[in-house]
């Protein structure tokens, strides 16, 4: 009776994001592999850090995806002038009676789009670490509980480095994925133009899921089962990143300064979950795990000096790890 019941869960809720990626369709050309993404990190309840350069809808993507669920969304442009309270909010003094009450910042909100994330100092990224982290904030001594669900979506510019400041691997562990966006194809270009710049108003997605039904559906990944050995092997693959020697894997112990965390185990099962779940099934196979693994891996592993001489990034070093670790 539970399989039945699982089995129906998960159908509803394929047919519900089915709907929101049909609306978020109407305006975003050649983003489905992106969408998905964030769909998966909806149902897994984690952040998203996405890369690419300027011009390729990763804000409209966030904005829209948003106007498709009837959920609060907030936007903050990062820039190298703001201070912490422009994210959390701050305590503003009445004079006529002494007291101070408490404006809340941007950061309270269900989908909060952190724009340029990389162009703000250190001090103002740390004040959304707790945000991230522990879904409250603190202003002076009250602490805020964050509404579920609660999503942060960076975007950073890999290209201008300039008058930017990199996360920090703290901040960086506390994004569930981490995404590269690249160029569509010329047919899609074609379409975003006809779309964008053709005679008709631009289209804009109406609401079509209630924030509840994405709590409800995580309820729903948390009941996905995932064998030991489907477990062990998204262990080894993240411990293949800590010791590539014990791994079998001798010739990338140079070329790895530091591997990922025990967060890259815990998200890569999180994720797997959600993304059987999104493929019709109750249960993880290693696929699942491998679909995911650049993803939750890439912003994870701090490649060293050697590795950047020959050219090799993470993910070039991911796909070795995937292609040398047994998978069960």
């Amino acid at each position: 009776m539970a399989t039945v019941q699982i089995s129906d869960d998960i159908q509803r809720i394929q047919d519900r994001f089915g709907a929101v990626r049909a609306e978020v369709g109407k305006v975003l050309v050649g983003q489905d592999e992106l969408l998905h993404r964030l769909q998966l990190a909806l149902l897994a309840d984690g952040h998203i850090l996405l890369e690419g350069v300027p011009g390729l809808a990763k804000t409209l993507t966030v904005s829209t995806l948003s106007d498709a669920i009837e959920a609060s969304f907030s936007r903050i442009q990062f820039t190298p002038d703001m201070l912490p309270g422009d994210v959390t909010g701050t305590q503003i003094f009445n004079p006529k009676d002494g007291t101070y009450s408490v404006k809340k910042g941007p950061v309270f909100g269900n989908i909060v789009l952190a724009d340029e994330i990389n162009r703000a100092p250190a001090k103002v990224q740390a004040a959304l670490l707790e945000a991230m982290q522990e879904r409250q904030v603190t202003l002076g001594e009250h602490t805020f509980e964050l509404e579920a669900p609660f999503l942060v979506m960076a975007t950073q510019n890999p290209i201008e480095q300039e008058g930017t400041y990199p996360l920090p691997e703290a901040q960086l562990d506390r994004f569930m994925m981490k995404i590269k966006v690249g160029y569509p194809s010329k047919d899609d270009e074609v379409r975003v133009i006809d779309r964008m710049a053709g005679a008709g108003r631009e289209p804009k997605a109406s609401r079509v899921m209630a924030a509840s039904e994405i709590l409800a559906a995580r309820s729903v990944v948390r009941q996905v089962f995932v064998d030991e050995k489907v477990k062990r092997y998204a262990v080894e693959l993240v411990s293949a990143t800590r010791d590539p020697a014990a791994a079998g894997l001798a010739e990338l112990e140079n070329l790895i300064e530091v591997g990922a965390s025990v967060r890259g185990s815990l998200n890569l099962v999180k994720l797997a979950k959600a993304h059987a779940l999104m493929g019709g099934r109750s249960y993880v196979s290693p696929h699942d795990v491998k679909s995911i693994a650049h993803d939750v891996l890439r912003h994870r592993i701090i490649v060293s000096y050697e590795a950047e001489a020959e050219n090799k990034d993470a993910d070039e070093l991911i796909d070795t790890i995937l292609a040398n670790v047994a998978v069960p």
